[in-house]
């Protein structure tokens, strides 16, 4: 029986299948599990992003079935459908990672497609993996009907040594063992526990960092960014997911009430209290891009004056998720930060409530732990997301700098035209302490694809470099880089921006407090530079990546796919 003595809401679900003109729709479903009853109820799609390719999302699939049997228990009809994922991690530093953020796009464009041609009231997204989260959200953001995002929760720390690892900690292994810190043995021990069953990687990486924002956009139910993947808390959020979308649709609140400008802001000021990853800034901006609210590059410089990094989390700091987890997981925080006026708390989210209302019951951290500092103790006073301009990047460029490496960089150029060749350049020695590896070719044309260069950042860190080498590139970061590194510069090389220029031996200047990015040449030496380039030729012809590159817009833009940007 439904819980309300109101007719179910079906805005979209009544022309699928009411009336006799209807019956052939009404007897496929009866086929998937369909009753009489069930064609008066809302119908849900419970989006799966259930996969064996990755740990991230081994487990989706029992999540996406609690979710199910939530919304089936308040009297509306759950369809579960699946879309795709792709790792970041076991595909990177290969070709194969020009398809991750490519995936992101296919994710949005499934879930939208399989919603809006199945006529479905409401959704309830889940994810685990980088892309999975803005990808769903953009869809979400497209159709705006009645949805929550369900994150599918952080991994468990590997042991080594009485430490705690992680994915991190192997890539940073490769540089070790490269520099001769450790032997092929050590390294495969590191490798054989890093991963020791399901969930996202355990830092504040992207995953953990896009779980939040959502969080504090107010797209996914309180507690939701902050639990274990293999924990019943986890189980528990997504059938309380299902549960609560009926109430969504009854109420008739959409995304586009939840995700506005306040809600984004929101979602930033958190992102930078966490120490979050500079992905968050392409996810946010594509996120708010389907939600059709504007917000720019110029937005994170704007909120970051004001907020401090608080949370000492890997990659740079020195604590897991787990570990927030254990101690109360981001509400505290949130509540901290909405008492210090730095969150919207008026903001609606899924529950139908504010913001404000979702924490007023919330409980501080306690007293001994030094995992989320005070505001008078602060890991930074101001933003580590950087957005940096100068004759390198005259559209942006995105640097994710703690302060731990400094805040000012001038060190000699050293230009690779792919990560694989920076990244052989790093391992054998060719790069040493005062260069500026500079890896172009790497953005969303020209990849195709924007990889992310966690391997060469962490075999700079594995060489123990990380505070005597910079790095710059028109690709991206994992989550789980660190040091002093700067990307999504704009406009990329692929169409001829000032980084396909750069000539090794060339002055770098790196100026994290004026936020500045320049090469130290005159103006008349860097028109005739590029005047005299050459644009490559984009090594794939057809298939995604094709139609990829010819769609994509700028990374300061989110790199989106939409033809109206």
């Amino acid at each position: 029986m439904t819980h309300s003595k109101e007719k179910p809401k079906r805005p979209y679900s009544s022309i699928l299948v009411d009336g006799p003109n209807r019956a052939g729709a009404r007897s496929m479903l009866r086929a998937v599990g369909f009753n009489e009853e069930d064609f008066k109820k809302p119908i849900v799609g419970v989006a799966s992003t259930w996969s064996m390719v990755t740990p991230c999302n081994m487990h989706i699939d029992d999540l996406a079935k609690e979710a199910k049997k939530g919304t089936d228990e308040i009297n509306g009809k759950a369809v579960i459908f699946g879309t795709i994922t792709v790792s970041d991690g076991i595909p990177m530093g290969t070709p194969g990672m020009k398809y991750s953020l490519v995936s992101r796009e296919v994710i949005a464009d499934s879930i939208e497609t399989v919603a809006g041609a199945e006529c479905f009231d409401g959704l309830v997204a889940i994810g685990g993996c980088d892309k999975n989260m803005p990808g769903c959200l953009m869809a979400l953001a497209r159709l705006n009907r009645p949805a929550i995002f369900v994150y599918g929760g952080s991994i468990l720390p590997g042991i080594h040594k009485e430490k705690e690892v992680d994915i991190i900690s192997v890539y940073e292994a490769i540089g070790l063992k490269s520099n001769n810190q450790i032997d092929e043995q050590e390294l495969c021990e590191i490798e054989s526990c890093a991963i020791p069953g399901p969930g996202s990687c355990g830092g504040m990486y992207t995953a953990n960092s896009m779980a939040s924002a959502i969080e504090a956009l107010g797209m996914s139910l309180p507690h939701s960014s902050s639990q274990l993947a293999i924990s019943k808390d986890k189980l528990i959020d997504a059938y309380n997911a299902g549960h609560s979308v009926v109430k969504l649709i009854n109420k008739d609140i959409k995304p586009r009430d939840i995700m506005t400008l306040k809600a984004f802001e929101n979602a930033i000021t958190t992102v930078i209290a966490l120490g979050g990853s500079t992905n968050a800034v392409l996810h946010l901006l594509a996120i708010a891009h389907s939600a059709e609210v504007k917000l720019s590059i110029d937005d994170f410089s704007r909120l970051g004056k004001n907020v401090p990094v608080l949370c000492d989390l890997k990659p740079s700091g020195r604590y897991s998720m787990a570990q927030l987890i254990r101690i109360g997981g981001i509400s505290p925080l949130l509540k901290t930060l909405l008492e210090k006026g730095l969150l919207h708390g008026d903001c609606l989210t899924v529950t139908g409530k504010t913001l404000r209302e979702n924490l007023e019951n919330t409980k501080p951290y306690p007293k001994e732990q030094d995992i989320v500092r005070n505001f008078d103790n602060p890991i930074k006073a101001n933003s580590h997301l950087h957005i940096l301009y100068g004759n390198i990047a005259p559209k942006g460029a995105v640097a994710k700098i703690t302060g731990k490496e400094g805040l000012n960089f001038v060190g000699e150029a050293i230009a690779y035209n792919s990560e694989e060749e920076a990244l052989k350049g790093i391992l054998d020695g060719t790069v040493q302490p005062g260069h500026v590896v500079i890896i172009r070719y790497e953005g969303p044309k020209g990849a195709p694809g924007m990889r992310e260069m966690l391997a060469p950042t962490s075999a700079i860190m594995g060489r123990g470099l990380g505070k005597e080498v910079a790095l710059i590139t028109d690709g991206r970061f994992s989550g789980g880089s660190h040091g002093f590194v700067v990307g999504h510069v704009t406009p990329e090389a692929n169409i001829g921006g000032p980084i396909s220029v750069i000539k090794n031996g060339d002055t770098i200047t790196i100026d994290a407090v004026n936020n500045k990015l320049n090469i130290e040449i005159s103006d008349d030496q860097l028109t005739k530079r590029l005047k005299a380039w050459k644009k490559p030729k984009l090594n794939v012809k057809r298939g995604v990546l094709a139609k990829y590159a010819k769609l994509v817009n700028s990374a300061s833009l989110g790199a989106v796919t939409d033809a109206d940007v």
